[in-house]
């Protein structure tokens, strides 16, 4: 297997500016907007370099949707950009009526997600908006974990027909996934092959599960870690592949655990392979003001709850184990 090793921190965001500029520059047809954040977004380089393909729209969120809707029906592919918070909840009727009904290819680009916006606080911090797009019909929802994966990320969605929302974040996090990985929508990746426990897991908890992973085999206990960045379309096969083989999983997000990955993966389970899981993510909670470290630690988002969540659900498939090998050799 790859070993992945930190190169560096960096934010996500600019892997975002930095495939948007180059598709700004090998994509005519290529059209970016943006509601009054272009700094935040890193789209300031593709805004000077093409100022006849980049629309500020202001503190207009819902106009800027309605504007891309329009240009995706004219034949260009629209990305926009504003806040995770103002990309989906603010402007979520537009989305669905104008972009997700009609079909149009609008590339939905979100920054500061999740707690780890920091000191902005809750009304900034939306931990619903992957349960809100998911639900869309037809929407592909990715969630990248690093710079370099984001980047790839932003420019095969300009490839792909059909809307995308496309998340990722503020900080500066672990920079570690191989570029020659290329990205493939729908394809998790298994960063590390273990035999005791899975853990799924999706943006900025990724690096913090391969953290986890280096714990849990100090205990002894083997640990499988899979990169799932496209939740919808779930890769279903490689999470029953796994199970199959682990026979447990923990599922790891920066999201609410109502909505999130880890419910798309019980959804998996239930009608494939009922399996134990364990849930790390925000519990139905709103976020705070705060640094991105603080906030992970108090909500229960790093590598140390990825751990205790995988010894409680290794005491589950214990006992699964000891109530089926009971139940089978005493009352048959």
């Amino acid at each position: 297997m790859v070993e992945y090793i930190n190169q560096g921190n960096n934010d996500t965001r600019s892997g975002f500016g930095e495939g948007l500029t180059e598709l700004g520059r090998s994509n005519n047809d290529v059209v970016a907007l943006c509601a009054d954040l272009t700094g935040s977004l890193k789209m300031n380089v593709f805004a000077k370099e093409n100022p006849n393909r980049f629309f500020q729209t202001g503190i207009a969120e819902a106009n800027m949707i309605g504007i891309a809707a329009g240009l995706a029906v004219g034949g260009k592919i629209p990305f926009t950009g504003t806040f995770a918070n103002f990309s989906t909840g603010r402007v979520y009727d537009q989305i669905r009526q104008s972009v997700a009904y009609s079909n149009q290819n609008v590339k939905i680009c979100a920054s500061h997600a999740g707690v780890t916006l920091g000191e902005d606080g809750a009304t900034h911090q939306i931990l619903e908006d992957i349960g809100l797009m998911k639900m869309l019909p037809g929407m592909t929802v990715i969630n990248t974990c690093d710079f370099n994966q984001t980047k790839l990320a932003t420019i095969e969605i300009s490839k792909t027909d059909g809307p995308v929302y496309l998340r990722f974040g503020r900080p500066k996090v672990p920079n570690f996934t191989k570029k020659e990985e290329g990205f493939n929508i729908g394809k998790g990746i298994l960063l590390k092959e273990g035999s005791d426990v899975t853990i799924a897991a999706t943006g900025h908890l990724v690096w913090e599960a391969l953290e986890a992973s280096k714990d849990l085999e100090k205990n002894g206990i083997s640990s499988e870690v899979i990169n799932i960045h496209t939740i919808k379309p779930l890769d279903e096969d490689i999470i029953l592949n796994s199970i199959s083989k682990t026979g447990c999983i923990v599922s790891a997000e920066e999201h609410n655990i109502y909505g999130g990955l880890g419910e798309s993966i019980s959804r998996i389970l239930a009608l494939n392979h009922p399996t134990p899981q364990e849930f790390v993510g925000t519990n139905d909670t709103f976020g705070e003001s705060g640094t991105p470290s603080e906030l992970m630690k108090k909500y229960g988002l790093d590598k140390d709850s990825i751990f205790n969540a995988s010894i409680k659900v290794l005491k589950r498939k214990k006992l699964d184990y000891e109530i089926t090998f009971f139940s089978t050799y005493f009352f048959v």
